[in-house]
């Protein structure tokens, strides 16, 4: 299928996430207990994914909110030290990688694609992707979906699209897309999927 293309979430397809610990660590280094860190800094995050407040803006205000007490660097370890690899995906991108163009869609800060890109080898195996804070419009508007097609060329019928979230499967499905719901617990049903979808063998 030389037309075919996959299109890839990052958050809890690639990589796991989990704040949890991050805020338990800038507790440790600001005024705020960990629920008052959840609590302070979850209202930017689609600020700050969608583009509508810049990194130094984010982390200026949040030092401030918290009460953080740590350096820039401080707070960008913690800030992004909270993914760990979905193993059997990375597996899986490493085999498709140089057969089939890997692209990736994803809601996600300037900051956090920096330390991911920096930490996990497998972000090395796709062309390209488009992300939400440098698209200026997030999942699962129809408008981020949009800019990966013109980007990359994508015909929707012809790529298959992987995301955790109902909602943004809901517009691939509509846009067209070859959508499947991911869950780590279901890989298996995935493999299976896109390999009758490749035409290669289990």
């Amino acid at each position: 299928m030389p037309d075919s293309a996959l299109l890839f979430d990052i958050g809890n397809v690639l990589v796991h996430f989990d704040f949890t610990p991050a805020a338990r660590r800038f507790a440790t280094l600001s005024d705020a207990t960990e629920a008052e860190v959840l609590a302070r800094l979850r209202p930017f995050k689609d600020d700050l994914e969608s583009g509508r407040i810049s990194d130094d803006d984010f982390i200026r205000e949040s030092t401030r909110l918290i009460g953080f007490h740590g350096t820039r660097e401080d707070f960008i370890t913690t800030w992004g030290d909270i993914f760990t690899e979905n193993t059997p995906m990375i597996a899986l991108v490493e085999e498709l990688s140089g057969k089939v163009p890997l692209y990736l869609l994803s809601n996600t800060s300037g900051l956090h694609k920096e330390w991911l890109f920096a930490k996990f080898p497998v972000f090395r195996h796709f062309a390209g992707g488009i992300y939400s804070h440098e698209a200026q419009c997030m999942k699962p508007h129809d408008a981020i979906f949009q800019q990966a097609v013109a980007a990359y060329g994508l015909d929707p019928a012809r790529t298959f699209y992987i995301d955790d979230l109902e909602d943004n499967i809901a517009t691939g499905q509509r846009l067209g897309f070859v959508s499947h719901h991911y869950h780590h617990d279901r890989h298996a049903a995935l493999e299976a999927e896109l390999r009758a979808w490749l035409g290669t063998p289990a």
